[in-house]
């Protein structure tokens, strides 16, 4: 078997393959005398039909199925044998011609990680958010959390006021003829949600428990009954009770139904958790600063088929995080390949930044070294609550060490250029102003 390998560009590369005549005629023997066995012609036995007849009726399939072995049998060892590192599935091109007694041609193409040579990161400089305490997060978030355990109680006074809960009947009209869907017996309205008609809940404010009364409003152009859009309409309505909603008091002993010892405790586990996660946003934010620039001043080619696999990873990452939520890709008017389409761009950037962060940790001699490893199945274990060795057990398979080992090495060559790296840091305004003067540049 002799081979050319041709570069078609630095992500691509086209091998010619040569099959020597001996192999040819050796396959083609093989395929006939196996077609043989099972041949079927009018006249003659099953496997009784003579070989210049097999040869005569069968001569495509065994092109067919030979072409095919040949194929399969020497194209891997090609890529081997030229210590090809193909990073996608190899696509036959071209075929010649099957004979006795000549060789067989054909050539495929084949995908590899670009060469990145002397990549440049030298003087980097980045901004980055100052890190500032917020205590009107907590105060929010403590609100939210009493919010949750709010209970509605009927009020002593008899008028409707905002933010009342409303148990009402109510009928409406339209041209003095009701309307289908339009009456309601003992329904609790919040007044002030807004998931009544324009103008529907402001009227009822002031309005006395036990008294009826007359609403008029008028249907939005765009309602979602055409009989109805743009109608002007009257509600007969009857206030049966009103409730208002109760907020409890934060107490010791509601902290510890929040998990907390006190109310102090309370405070102090918000915010440790609110600095956790600003500090972790303020970090990824500068990296993804650190890659963005990576990549501009690399510009390189990458492989479709890691585009592809990015996408698929995103794909599969977004899709589980929206079920989580009771969600789809659907509910956010996407399907798959507008997803593909949408997120095509930030796919082809993360691959370009991991060929790149590989490239500098090639020159910079950064490598993993087995405690490395151990360690970060320690962290896995602790973050995910599970057992040690069924943490190890998982990671012992190829693939999902060989990603384990490259998410490590990445994120020591990450840290070895922050460390290299000239970082002013701002304070979130300023950051937000840059962002925004950007956006409107590339506008």
């Amino acid at each position: 078997m002799n081979t050319q390998v041709e570069d078609l560009s630095s992500v691509k590369k086209k091998i010619s393959v040569e099959v020597d005549a001996d192999q040819v005629n050796e396959e083609i023997t093989s395929v006939y005398a196996k077609i043989a066995r099972n041949a079927k012609l009018k006249g003659f036995r099953a496997g009784k039909v003579p070989m210049r007849l097999v040869k005569q009726y069968y001569a495509g399939q065994m092109e067919q199925e030979v072409i095919g072995k040949l194929i399969n049998d020497t194209f891997f060892k090609a890529i081997s044998d030229n210590e090809i590192a193909a990073v996608g599935e190899p696509a036959i091109q071209d075929s010649g011609e099957l004979s006795e007694g000549k060789t067989f041609t054909y050539e495929f193409h084949v995908e590899v990680k670009p060469e990145v040579e002397n990549p440049d990161y030298s003087n980097i400089s980045l901004k980055k958010e100052i890190y500032s305490f917020d205590d009107s997060i907590v105060d929010s978030q403590i609100e939210q959390m009493l919010d949750s355990r709010t209970q509605k109680e009927a009020v002593a006074r008899d008028d409707v006021q905002q933010g009342d809960f409303v148990t009402l009947d109510f009928e409406g009209f339209v041209n003095n003829e009701a309307f289908e869907g339009g009456a309601a017996t003992d329904h609790e309205l919040e007044i002030g949600s807004g998931s009544f008609i324009p103008g529907f809940e402001d009227q009822l404010v002031g309005m006395k428990r036990g008294e009826e009364g007359e609403v008029t409003v008028t249907f939005p152009e765009e309602y979602g009954s055409d009989t109805l859009a743009g109608k002007d309409a009257t509600f007969k309505v009857s206030i049966k009770e009103i409730k208002a909603k109760v907020v409890p008091e934060l107490t010791d002993e509601l902290a510890q139904e929040f998990g907390a010892d006190s109310v102090e405790d309370l405070r102090a586990k918000i915010g440790e958790n609110y600095a956790k996660q600003e500090k972790h946003r303020i970090e990824e934010d500068l990296k993804e600063r650190l890659m963005a620039q990576l990549v501009e001043r690399n510009p390189i080619e990458v492989p479709e088929s890691m585009v592809e696999r990015q996408l698929d990873f995103m794909h599969q990452n977004i899709t589980g995080r929206l079920k989580s939520q009771g969600m789809s890709l659907a509910m956010m008017g996407l399907n798959d390949e507008a997803f593909r389409t949408m997120y095509r761009d930030t796919a082809v950037k993360q691959v370009q930044g991991s060929l790149l962060l590989e490239g500098v940790g090639s020159a910079e001699n950064i490598s993993v070294d087995a405690g490395e490893i151990d360690t970060r199945l320690e962290e896995i274990a602790e973050m995910a609550n599970a057992p040690l060795e069924e943490v190890k057990k998982y990671y012992s398979s190829e693939e999902a060490r060989k990603g384990l080992l490259a998410q490590i090495e990445e994120e020591k060559v990450i840290t070895y250029l922050l460390g290299q790296a000239e970082i002013k840091e701002i304070s979130k305004e300023e950051l937000e102003k840059e962002k925004q003067d950007a956006n409107e540049e590339q506008e």
